[in-house]
């Protein structure tokens, strides 16, 4: 009788023990699956681009927060205005913004805007100049006296 309750107890105790280590290793298992599965990040950047290789599908653009490079795909959009593009048609020094997404560690563009050239600066200094010209003609109007307040007729009859 002895034996047998000790036989039993101990089947009781491994199956107990089992359960314990199958629910340990199915709780360990879904957190390593999320632990890689990183959501992708939309972003955008816009800057001068520093570089730029066709043949590798490549792009650095020098933002605010630094170079971001970039790799580029078949499904990517280049665009000047409303004329549609392509990758070798974006050159050194053209000021873009790109939408991509950062998604393992890789930056991919979606969308790759070329924005106008930038107008001359002799142009802007032309512009600027006449700017000044008119500021001294304005000063002495600011200096006028303002307007008494009109006083007001006493109520009598």
């Amino acid at each position: 009788m002895k034996k047998t309750i000790a036989i039993v107890l101990s089947l009781v105790l491994m199956f107990a023990f089992t359960a314990v280590t199958f629910a340990a290793e199915k709780a360990a298992a879904p957190a390593e699956k999320a632990a890689p599965a990183k959501k992708a990040v939309k972003k955008q950047v816009t800057g001068e681009v520093t570089a730029v290789d066709a043949k590798a599908n490549t792009l650095t653009v020098k933002g605010k927060s630094g170079d971001v490079m970039l790799s580029t795909d078949d499904k990517t959009k280049v665009v000047a205005g409303k004329e549609k593009k392509t990758l070798a048609d974006v050159k050194t020094g053209d000021k873009v913004t790109v939408k991509y997404t950062e998604a393992d560690g890789k930056n991919v563009a979606h969308k790759v805007a070329i924005m106008a050239a930038p107008a001359k600066k002799e142009t802007k200094m032309e512009k600027a100049a006449p700017a000044e010209k008119a500021a001294p003609a304005a000063a002495p109007a600011e200096k006028a006296a303002p307007a008494a307040p009109a006083k007001k007729k006493a109520a009598g009859y």
